[in-house]
């Protein structure tokens, strides 16, 4: 008389399911920070993902609640920035290390382009890091090259 599966190969399979199912819903968590910056305390989203990267602040209607995201990459290079299905102007800042070195001020969408016709924005020096706000934002800071973003203890 032949026998079923046993409990314990129930068991396997099902952990096997369960943590391939929070595995895949995993990468749309995006984890959140607070930064200090210039003036300000910054609540923003950390995208350090190829799937952040690539999707970015596109197809929202705006940051909130959020202050801004902030990109995390391996090392330093410099990193092109394009507004991919972005629906409002963004204040783009490279940082190294936390230290600014760079700035794009209001960036302006680009709506209905291919992604052969997006504009690349890339910093003047390598960046490991950028920081998206709202345009305007550094308009109404005073930011300059050099100045350090630091994490804010919660």
């Amino acid at each position: 008389m032949e026998k079923g599966p046993s409990k314990f190969t129930f068991v396997v399979v099902a952990a096997f399911f369960l943590s391939a199912l929070f595995l895949f819903f995993w990468q749309y968590h995006w984890p959140t920070e607070t930064i200090h910056l210039s003036d300000s305390n910054l609540h923003v989203l950390v995208a350090k993902t190829p799937k952040h990267w690539y999707t970015g602040v596109g197809g929202r209607k705006s940051l909130e609640p959020y202050d801004g995201m902030l990109f995390l990459f391996d090392g330093s290079s410099r990193q092109a920035m394009l507004m991919r299905d972005t629906l409002f102007p963004l204040d783009i800042i490279w940082l190294d290390r936390g230290i600014v070195v760079d700035m794009a001020p209001n960036v302006q969408t680009e709506i209905g382009r291919s992604e052969k016709q997006l504009t690349r924005y890339y910093p003047r020096a390598p960046a490991n890091m950028v920081l998206e706000v709202p345009a305007g934002w550094l308009a109404e800071h005073s930011l300059k090259i050099g100045d350090k973003l630091s994490l804010t203890k919660s």
